[in-house]
């Protein structure tokens, strides 16, 4: 039988972050449908959430994960994906297991087709929705676009921390640059918390510090690395070396950005600008909106950032206190000094 999520009791301290994500974030208007997907560890979550599309009056859907298929998920259901075929916004809230990618991109795969206003929520916790979804998103969405108005025009991207981080990114102009601010819109589903601006690099080369965390089911393991960061060597776009006095996570690292002859390279290059999240939580979802850039290795969702290359993995990392210049034909711009925007 299938929950019931009206009779899911749920903290009141929930409420705010659910009525960010469906009246702020989503602007879910009552003639809409939408498909709101959980499972059994974010039921009081995903209750808040049908709680708030209630009020709106809107029509909608919901499916608990667990009910109808069997974790780790192979592929998305198609009891979901039929569901979604008829919905104009989406919203999936989920902790994921290892080797889901590929059901989340089932899922992706409908959401850009159809061009629905998706929010990504994975891995979402009580302690996310509290920080990151109370947000002021609207200042958010401000900030964000002027740093995309900057970024644009940027033909490299030149970054330090105190943890050694020394980066240079070129800037392919044939890649676009995206917002996901929290307003989520047609033109490209957002993660909730939002507050980032991304593309896909032209090439990466440096060294990268993760004294923030990594992301995928490592982060959950892992949790911060402030006192045993992650150094990745990178080299015309792909990781050469890594190395980390935690050894374990050195091993479990490598292998996962070599699952495929693209989970080494750099597929995503993005600013984070929740100006909201005050520090890192250990867990990524939230994470990748602190103020400061982080990069993914594996795929750059080229559907949206103009890519032709693929992965079948995807896989964050998170730096901390950076310093920022973006690099153009009229000179470099400082638009961060040690983690605090100079800019908005």
């Amino acid at each position: 039988m299938a929950t019931d999520l009206l009779a899911v009791g749920f903290p009141g301290e929930f409420a705010e972050g659910a009525r960010n994500a469906v009246v702020t974030c989503l602007r879910v208007k009552v003639e809409e449908k939408v498909t709101l997907i959980c499972d059994e560890s974010t039921i009081e979550i995903a209750a808040s959430i049908a709680s708030e599309l209630q009020r709106v009056g809107c029509r909608w859907n919901s499916f608990v994960l667990e009910e109808v298929g069997e974790r780790p998920l192979n592929g998305m259901p198609a009891v979901v994906l039929e569901d979604m075929e008829t919905s104009e916004v989406s919203i999936f809230a989920v902790q994921v297991q290892p080797n889901e990618l590929r059901s989340r991109m089932d899922m992706t795969d409908v959401v850009n087709r159809r061009k629905m206003r998706h929010a990504h929520m994975v891995n979402i916790t009580p302690e996310v929705m509290v920080e990151g979804m109370r947000a002021d998103f609207n200042a958010v969405d401000r900030l964000s676009q002027v740093v995309l108005d900057k970024v644009r025009s940027a033909t490299y991207v030149r970054a330090t921390t105190p943890a050694g981080t020394d980066i240079r990114a070129e800037m392919e102009p044939s890649y676009r640059w995206f917002k996901t601010s929290g307003i989520i819109s047609t033109e490209k589903w957002g993660n909730l918390p939002g507050g980032e601006c991304f593309t896909a690099p032209g090439e990466v080369n440096g060294v990268f510090v993760v004294d923030g965390v990594v992301g995928d089911f490592l982060c959950v393991k892992y949790g911060l690395l402030r006192e045993t960061p992650l150094r990745i060597a990178i080299e015309e776009n792909r990781i050469t070396a890594v190395s980390c006095e935690n050894k374990e996570l050195e091993r479990e690292f490598w292998s996962y950005t070599h699952t495929d002859e693209n989970s080494d390279r750099v597929g995503e290059f993005a600013i984070g600008t929740n100006i909201g999240v005050k520090q890192v939580i250990g867990n990524i979802l939230q994470d990748e909106k602190f103020p400061g850039i982080h990069i993914a290795f594996g795929d750059p969702y080229g559907g949206h950032t103009g890519a032709a290359w693929k992965s079948g993995t995807h896989i964050d990392v998170v730096g901390l206190e950076f310093s920022i210049w973006l690099g153009s034909e009229s000179g470099e711009e400082m638009i961060m000094r040690d983690g605090v925007f100079l800019v908005g």
